[in-house]
């Protein structure tokens, strides 16, 4: 079992970032909130496309937002298996963190394991 979020896992294509805002689903858990589409980009056909964002509105220091963002990506570094076993066709991903509230790294993943969860059904 391989724990690294590599380049290619990265969402970073705006014809997909497009895509996810116009056409995506999404599930929410406060304080997160998860936006998925099915990948149809031919460039980039990886089982699991992740990014995350975090609102400049809620935390104006860019320390803050980035200490969150590595929290989600952290939390989905660990836990990407149990995602990836149990889709069948690619999917672009992308976590929210829609709150004032600091929460701590332990109430973070038990929100992200909702989501997770989510999958097996």
């Amino acid at each position: 079992m391989q724990f690294s979020y590599p380049n290619n896992e990265k969402l970073k294509s705006h014809k997909t970032i497009d895509l996810l805002f116009s056409e995506g689903k999404s599930i929410s858990k406060y304080p997160l909130r998860l936006v998925f589409v099915e990948n149809t980009d031919e460039n980039n056909l990886e089982k699991v496309l992740m990014g995350v964002s975090v609102s400049k509105k809620y935390f104006k220091r860019a320390v803050d937002r980035n200490y969150f963002k590595r929290v989600l990506r952290e939390c989905y570094r660990l836990n990407q298996n149990l995602l990836k076993d149990n889709l069948k066709t690619p999917y672009a991903f992308m976590f929210f963190y829609q709150t004032k509230e600091k929460l701590s790294y332990k109430e973070k993943k038990k929100r992200y394991n909702y989501f997770k969860n989510l999958t097996k059904r």
